[in-house]
């Protein structure tokens, strides 16, 4: 854009006086305006964050030490992605944004503990040394089992891993350098910045102390009364796992969301055979009514075969909407108030669709899906694609459903009389030549003037071009110099024929393309396409999706496999690091209900589950588990230490272990709310991210604080079950 703007002054030099020069650079300032908005979202989640640790610590240098963690993480990542040649994009900065909730998460854990050091009656000095030992351990899990979601991610392939590589890339840096901080200047501005235990409190920190110590205390007796009914949280358990599952398969799934960046595209398609003139004069009618929409800021418009438009009857639109200050709706509202205007338009067909914010492949079409028919025997294609299409337009699902197969264009052959056109000594050169200088406009001369040069054309008088009976009138000019007249050589005959043959390789092939009407998931179309066109497709005809549609549908088969195996890595990654099989299963337990409040949570609000929503879940999953890294991790100290039995050491942990618990959620919560309400330009496709996670985390808290130690308690009873075999079998599941 600078560079641009830097060019202009020497153009508008080069101009003569009478021009004016405009300069659109529209759709970049509205990318630039999203961009700014994200990086508002990102210091908005800041705040939220350092305001959640300052309600539950009420202490102002007790929230500085870990707010500071969050600009050292960014500042190691800033470096670390300027390194690998990555650039600070939207993608880049919504990563950086729900990091925010992830970064405080270790130093509050650290921070958290050392205070309760502090409260139990350590000096500062030894409570930063003997709390960041005991947590140490907790931290490092923490942090690798987080990375260890995105590992996938990595090596995804197609257009999903090359959106996401630089997403899972900077998230994982943010945390590894977050894990970093907190093992090594979370201590020591701890034992720099806090102060001995006061037993003098502010009134404010006296009646927040009483809300969470009654918010502790209902914890308590309901954490006895269900490890006393474990098998109550076992049934929950197994309905949750159902339940998710279930929502997984009829939650409505998208591919990568339209943009709102304040421009549309359409196109316009007339009868077939239509003059020209009559074309212009109703795509200016066209054009009147888009302009008196009081959103549309301008509209540019052409018609003809050529550029973005495929044949002689079509006509395309751009159009630029004014900024989202001064428009109070989207740009589908406004298509789909246009739309009913433009319908009213004798003979012409209008299709106005937002543009994709990234396009993939695909037919040039006249809107955004396409489905392709291939066929060996193009009679049966013929007959069948108009059958599709009519049956499409019937789909309560689809809108603004056309194909390219136009046959019904008006042809006038010209058959060559070779021998009477001999007789007259007239050459088929010559019969071309005198057919290409009437309808060529074929350039035979320049003029030149002192501003400008003009070319001059030779054809027939336009009045005269609208008849086939003007070829009756063309004569042709022998070597001989006599004239012969066009009809005494050659036979004229009118019918109907394609515009154009289509190919797919090389096979005849027709492109139907479609929109799906507002609140329709683009998975829920290409399964009425396909059940469409089962009923009437013979099965030599293939159907194939093209373009985005083609690219959504092998992205979603493979969404379920990649969180199987994002789960499968953090299984592993556990399994090593705590030197067992069941302890990470109790960790990842809470997982099936975190999963299932996303996905309710977007079917709550009518929100797709696409790329966006699905990069949410694998977020859920590394968050999730952190709380019950938290409470396994202490429960497991314990035991091993403490000497304590498997019941006294999960409801310790769970107690102990509650603040840092809320604190963290909170935290996370906070980082995603802003992404989850949607401000700014552009936020509608990022909203999907915010929801599963907000939706995930509260649904999960619930079930996680009540579900994970139960779990744990049936591993333990389990175990131990295992232990008292024979020594050989004991021996054998010794690592469990």
């Amino acid at each position: 854009v600078e560079a641009v703007k830097a060019l202009l002054p020497q153009i508008r030099a080069q101009l003569p006086a009478a021009l004016k020069l405009e300069v659109n650079i529209d759709r970049t300032v509205s990318i630039r305006q999203s961009f700014r908005d994200v990086q508002f979202t990102l210091s908005l989640a800041i705040g939220l964050v350092v305001m959640v640790i300052f309600v539950f610590l009420r202490n102002v240098r007790a929230t500085i030490i870990p707010s500071l963690s969050v600009p050292a993480s960014l500042l190691a990542t800033f470096a670390v992605i300027s390194l690998l040649g990555f650039s600070l994009n939207n993608l880049s900065l919504m990563a950086l944004t729900l990091s925010v909730g992830f970064v405080v998460d270790d130093a509050i854990v650290m921070l958290e503990n050392i205070i309760r050091r502090m409260e139990l009656g350590d000096s500062v000095r030894e409570a930063s040394f003997r709390g960041s030992r005991e947590v140490g351990f907790t931290i490092v899990s923490m942090t690798t089992s987080l990375v260890a979601v995105f590992i996938p991610i990595l090596f995804m392939d197609g257009i999903l891993g090359r959106l996401f590589k630089e997403f899972a890339v900077t998230i994982s840096i943010a945390v590894l350098a977050s894990g970093f901080v907190s093992l090594t200047l979370t201590p020591m501005l701890c034992s720099r910045m806090l102060k001995p235990h006061s037993e003098v409190r502010s009134p404010i920190f006296r009646a927040t102390e009483r809300g969470f110590q009654w918010l502790l205390t209902a914890y308590e007796h309901t954490l006895r009364a269900t490890l006393r009914h474990r098998w109550v949280m076992g049934l929950a358990f197994i309905g949750t796992i159902v339940l998710t599952v279930y929502m997984f398969g009829v939650t409505p799934k998208g591919f990568i969301p339209s943009e709102d960046l304040g421009f549309l595209m359409g196109n316009t398609e007339a009868s077939q055979g239509i003059t020209f003139d009559d074309l212009a004069r109703k795509q200016v009618e066209a054009v009147d009514i888009i302009s008196k929409d009081p959103n549309v800021a301008t509209v540019q418009s052409s018609i003809g075969a050529g550029f973005r438009n495929t044949g002689g009857n079509t006509g395309s639109f751009f159009i630029r909407l004014k900024d989202r200050p001064a428009r109070k709706v989207s740009a589908e509202e406004v298509i789909n108030g246009l739309r009913p205007k433009l319908n009213r338009i004798t003979g012409l067909r209008v299709f106005l669709q937002v543009p994709a914010s990234i396009r993939i492949g695909g037919m040039m079409s006249r809107a955004q899906y396409q489905v392709t028919l291939q066929g060996t025997d193009t009679t049966r294609l013929y007959a069948e694609v108009p059958k599709l299409e009519r049956r499409l337009r019937e789909l309560p699902e689809l809108q603004d459903v056309n194909s390219d197969l136009q046959l019904r264009t008006p042809q006038l052959g010209i058959e060559i009389d070779r021998p009477q056109a001999s007789s007259y000594g007239v050459t088929l050169e010559q019969i071309q030549s005198a057919l290409n200088d009437s309808f060529g406009a074929r350039p035979v001369s320049t003029i030149y003037t002192s501003t400008n040069e003009y070319q001059v054309i030779i054809e027939v008088a336009p009045e005269l071009q609208k008849e086939p009976h003007i070829l009756e009138s063309l004569y042709i000019r022998t070597k001989t110099g006599s004239l012969v007249p066009l009809a005494a050589v050659a036979h004229f005959k009118e019918g109907l024929g394609p515009m154009s043959v289509n190919h797919l390789g090389q096979l005849p092939a027709s492109t139907i393309s479609f929109n799906v009407k507002t609140g329709v998931a683009l998975s829920d179309a290409t399964k009425v396409v396909q059940k469409a066109a089962q009923s009437i497709l013979s099965p030599d005809t293939t159907l194939t999706f093209q373009g985005s549609a083609q690219a959504f549908e092998k992205s979603t088969g493979g969404l379920g496999l990649q969180l199987l195996v994002a789960i499968l890595v953090i299984y592993l990654v556990l399994g090593i690091l705590y030197e067992s099989f069941l302890h990470p299963l109790t960790i990842l337990s809470g997982l099936p209900s975190a999963g299932l409040g996303a996905l309710l949570t977007l079917t709550i609000f009518n929100s797709e589950l696409n790329i966006y929503g699905f990069v949410g879940l694998l977020m859920l999953i590394g968050i999730v588990k952190k709380n019950a890294i938290m409470m396994i991790d202490f429960a497991i100290e314990a035991q091993r230490s403490g000497g304590m039995l498997p019941e006294e050491a999960i409801y310790e942990a769970c107690v102990v272990r509650f603040r840092p618990i809320m604190m963290t959620t909170l935290a996370a919560l906070m980082g995603a709310l802003p992404i989850a309400l949607g401000w700014g330009a552009s936020a509608e496709a990022r909203r999907p991210l915010g929801l599963a996670v907000c939706g995930g985390l509260v649904f999960s808290q619930f079930l996680t604080l009540y579900l994970t130690p139960a779990v744990y308690l049936g591993f333990e009873w389990l175990k131990s079950k295992m232990v008292a075999k024979p020594a050989f079998v004991a021996g054998e599941l010794e690592g469990l």
